[in-house]
């Protein structure tokens, strides 16, 4: 065999040997049993988001599994996943949060009075004569408590510790309402704020200094609000709309 023809052989050899730097993943942060917001099987409008998301940056998903309840509630589990660097981004976040970086804001998430459609009650406002006479199930520690406080009502409703226990979950409250435990639900959309505030506009967070990829982000988000969107409708989500 010639010299050249050795050359050749080893040439081939080495590209046929040769791989391709795997892509970074794009690292999220999750509770792995918080229906509807994200659930380890991938079932939550949040996985949803983080796919769409991956899928834009052309990176692969890939989770930190972590329950956002139990004592510190939100904030604590920010501290142990996303500020230990154990991933990159939660999904779900209000926007201008103190503690992490937020993108601009892709959906407005608010509070709702659930109840079963055959009561067919007429309420339009915590100030609704209606919610006097029956029985609100709400998450404690949230702007629900403190306006039912506010109108004193607080003492014939029932609390649910859905942020704080990690044996509960939004669905907890969904089932007390099907099984006459409650009359009415009003669920909390993981966000605190004033006694009278209900409506916040909510982001994707990462941790403060990594601007690059908070531009990443708000790049997705502006180039795929539609898919967004489309995600967030199928999940029955609130849709943001710029003011």
């Amino acid at each position: 065999m010639t010299l050249k023809a050795i050359v050749v052989l080893l040439a081939a050899a080495s590209v046929g040997s040769f791989v391709l730097p795997q892509a970074a993943a794009l690292r999220v942060c999750a509770d792995p049993d918080y229906l509807p917001y994200s659930n380890q099987s991938g079932e939550g409008f949040e996985n949803k988001i983080a796919e769409a998301v991956a899928k834009a940056l052309g990176e692969p998903l890939e989770y930190t599994w972590a329950s956002t309840r139990g004592q510190g509630g939100f904030s604590e589990f920010l501290a142990r996943t996303l500020d230990a660097n154990k991933c990159d981004v939660v999904m779900n976040i209000p926007y201008g949060n103190r503690e992490e970086l937020t993108t601009q804001p892709y959906y407005v998430s608010s509070y709702v009075f659930v109840f079963k459609k055959s009561k067919n009650y007429d309420i339009r406002s915590m100030d609704s004569e209606i919610l006097k006479q029956v029985k609100t199930g709400f998450e404690s520690d949230t702007p629900a408590e403190n306006g039912l406080k506010m109108r004193g009502m607080l003492q014939q409703a029932v609390a649910f510790d859905v942020g704080s226990s990690s044996g509960e979950s939004p669905v907890t409250m969904l089932n007390a309402l099907q099984n006459g435990q409650i009359d009415i639900a009003v669920p909390n959309e993981r966000a605190l704020g004033a006694p009278e505030q209900y409506a916040f506009p909510m982001s994707m967070g990462v941790r403060q200094g990594n601007e690059s990829l908070q531009k990443r982000l708000d790049a997705v988000i502006g180039q795929h609000q539609s898919e967004l969107t489309s995600i967030l409708s199928e999940h029955g989500v609130r849709l943001y709309t710029p003011q």
